[in-house]
């Protein structure tokens, strides 16, 4: 995967202080590509802040050998009859002693200064992440299932003719669509009550009703069953996790303001199962033999979404609760690559299965999440509003959230306890599923069910 921290010994949370020692160049290239401001200044600040740190311990340990030397002297002097230098010696581990709390006070600020530094440095991408500052940069990598796709007239063998096209559909094009958006096609059909869910709780909060439940029931099924044919072991966390798993994954401290939090116990709402399963494995040490793990999670996920308006939160577009299916996986940093081209083949799949016209894009510098070093979106597309819905983020972490759960494995061959690789995909997040099903199926008869999910909607159409 090109990683520029390859080789490097990594042994305690965050970005370590001995990558940044030995690969400072290479971690300031890689901050500077995910856009993260002043990355040479705060690289600066950590090492500045360490320097710190290990000042006052070394003054703490010249204190504490200053005063063992000048014990074992009393003695000595006292025998001697050398009572006036024994007292001056007292005297002076008496001071050396007192200066000790206040050295390990400063060694405590440095070093809590410095953490709370660290956490708020993300990891570096690889060298295969793209170049760039949003979304727009993204790489298109694969495009599959647009047979018989009408609305798309041209198209490139990479996507891109066709992308550009309907990124900027004309008025005319649009007009021609017969086809409904989902919230329309919810409210014809009996599936969705948007405003129940607002009397309920408020606007973001869906009510499934009738065969809408149902659709979602299916999916879930569906992509559980999916999983476990492909090796993952089901779990069922809770939704409510503590601070220390929050901040074991990375959503903490740089997504605090988008999590539910229940102040009074001071436990957050999940925004995805990948926190709650991924915490499973933190300070624990796995066999080499143990790898690589795989697990799988259906939870209600919660964000709060601050600051999103417009066409992105129409409908199930953006949602402050919904159901996902999230893989997650523990691996050795030899075999994480090919774990992660795994996952990803296992996502294309229930899209491929589900019949939805999907792209795969590779994330840009500035479009990445705070803690991947490497991460592919999946995107559906909606024929009835003309754009491409987000359905799934799978990424690799490389080692930085295992150095952050201090998740290690022993290696089977010189027992080496070192840091695992960490990756998570959702497979799938269900709202723009639904939406994209709704939209792409939609015929005079009613609402077409794909065949591979029709044993678990038990029908083949929605009328």
């Amino acid at each position: 995967m090109n990683s520029p921290l390859a080789g490097a010994e990594q042994y305690i949370c965050m970005l370590t202080l001995k990558q940044i020692y030995d690969n400072k160049a290479a971690i300031i290239a890689g901050l500077e590509k995910k856009h993260f401001a002043a990355a040479a200044e705060i690289i600066e600040q950590v090492i500045a802040l360490d320097a710190e740190r290990k000042a006052a311990q070394q003054k703490k340990d010249n204190a504490s050998a200053e005063m063992n030397r000048i014990s074992k002297s009393i003695g000595a002097l006292m025998a001697q009859g050398k009572r006036g230098e024994a007292e001056a010696a007292k005297a002076q581990t008496g001071a050396l002693k007192q200066s000790i709390p206040q050295l390990d006070a400063e060694m405590a600020k440095a070093e809590e200064a410095l953490t709370a530094l660290l956490l708020t440095i993300p990891n570096v991408p690889y060298d295969l992440v793209p170049e760039g500052r949003s979304a727009e940069d993204n790489l298109v990598v694969k495009i599959g299932n647009w047979a018989n796709q009408p609305m798309i007239d041209k198209l490139a063998a990479d996507g891109t003719i066709a992308i550009r096209d309907w990124d900027t559909a004309t008025d005319e094009q649009l007009a021609n669509n017969d086809k409904l958006p989902h919230w329309d096609l919810a409210k014809k059909y009996n599936l969705i009550d948007f405003d129940l869910g607002v009397k309920i709780s408020g606007a973001g909060f869906p009510v499934y009703v009738g065969l809408g439940a149902r659709l979602q029931r299916a999916l879930i099924n569906f992509f559980l069953a999916e999983a476990a044919a492909a090796g993952y072991t089901e779990i069922m966390p809770p939704t409510v996790v503590n601070e220390a798993s929050g901040y074991g994954t990375g959503q903490l401290p740089d997504k605090e303001g988008q999590m539910y939090h229940c102040q009074l116990d001071n436990l957050y709402l999940i925004p995805t199962a990948e926190v709650p399963v991924t915490n499973i494995y933190r300070d624990v040490i796995l066999d080499e033999a143990q790898l690589p793990i795989k697990n799988c999670a259906y939870t209600q996920c919660f964000r709060r979404e601050a600051g999103s308006y417009g066409k992105d939160v129409r409908g199930l577009n953006r949602l402050h609760e919904f159901s996902k299916v999230e893989i997650v996986r523990i691996d050795t940093p030899e075999h994480s690559d090919a774990s992660h081209k795994e996952m990803l083949e296992h996502v294309e799949g229930l899209l491929q299965k589900l019949e939805l016209p999907y792209r795969i894009l590779r994330l840009s510098g500035g479009d990445m999440s705070f803690t991947a070093a490497l991460c592919y979106d999946f995107e559906v597309y909606s024929e009835a509003q003309h754009r491409w819905l987000e359905v799934s983020s799978t990424s690799n972490f490389d080692t930085y959230q295992a150095n952050r759960l201090h998740c290690r494995y022993r290696r089977a061959e010189d027992k080496k306890v070192t840091l695992a690789h960490t990756l998570n995909g959702s497979a799938l997040a269900l709202p723009r599923i639904v939406a994209a099903l709704l939209e792409n199926n939609q015929t005079p008869e009613g609402i077409r069910i794909p065949a591979a999910l029709q044993p678990y909607m038990g029908c083949d159409m929605i009328k």
